[in-house]
């Protein structure tokens, strides 16, 4: 039979770019070719010794459906300490609320996508969320325009979200005052009684840095959600959480449940 040369070069080249995106994914625009080529060596040679002892005849492997993963032998399990730690502080919290329908602003759709299985969420963000799951809804919208009335929202969250707000990352005009206004926000579509999940980048001193985020004290916290009345707080610094600030630490990121008063009647 007869090898159509076009097909050939269409799979070699399929191939190649395979391999060109596995690696360039993997290891980034600072690819180590060194570490690299061994890992790519040790690759060919397990790839040669699985073709010779396969004798499973439910799979079929071709070299147009080589994928190699190179950086996943690590000696421990890979975790991002700030998400692990916010996310399971939300998930507990937000299990122990049990609102009957949560908002959040501007969070990561992975983290709402899971407390949706809680709690009914509204995700509102600037940029369209383009998967769809029970219990999880979107709705267009920016932290320092919420569509919402005052007073309107029993149960609000927005993590690692108000640090950015003016800085031009994501799009959004620069402002120097973009977190404030953030909180303000925050605060008058907050029902009293209403709960508040907030995280941000904690630090020994305010500071901006741009244009990734800026950082806060404890107390500039307090005093910007001021008279929100702090519930809980923790603190991720490196991979342990604590429940206390430590300025000497410098950066890290804190976790804080604010509740808003009721109304005097």
């Amino acid at each position: 039979m007869r090898i159509n040369e076009e097909t050939v070069r269409d799979t070699l080249a399929h191939s190649a770019y395979r391999f060109w995106s596995a690696l360039r994914h993997q290891y980034g625009m600072k690819f180590s070719w060194v570490k690299g080529l061994f890992a790519l060596m040790s690759f060919i040679a397990e790839y040669q010794t699985f073709l010779k002892q396969s004798d499973n005849p439910n799979f079929r492997t071709s070299p147009g459906y080589l994928y190699p993963c190179l950086i996943d032998r690590t000696s421990q399990t890979p975790v991002e300490p700030v998400y692990f730690f916010q996310d399971t502080w939300a998930a507990r919290k937000l299990f122990a609320l049990k609102p009957g329908h949560h908002f959040d602003i501007g969070s990561s759709a992975v983290t709402m996508g899971i407390l949706s299985q809680f709690s009914p969420v509204t995700m509102i963000d600037l940029r369209p969320l383009e998967v769809s799951l029970e219990n999880l809804s979107f709705q267009y919208g920016s932290i320092l325009d919420l569509p919402f009335a005052n007073d309107s929202i029993e149960s609000l969250s927005s993590l690692c979200v108000i640090e950015h707000i003016g800085l031009g990352r994501y799009g959004d005009p620069l402002d120097s005052w973009g977190s404030e206004k953030a909180v303000k926000e925050l605060q008058r579509v907050l029902k009293p009684e209403g709960n508040l999940l907030i995280s941000v980048p904690v630090d020994m001193e305010c500071r901006v840095y741009f244009n990734a985020h800026r950082t806060f004290t404890r107390q500039y916290i307090i005093d910007l959600f001021d008279p929100l009345q702090l519930i809980e707080e923790q603190y991720v610094y490196g991979m342990n959480v604590q429940e206390h600030y430590d300025a000497e630490r410098g950066f890290g990121t804190g976790l804080f449940h604010f509740r808003k008063p009721a109304q005097d009647r």
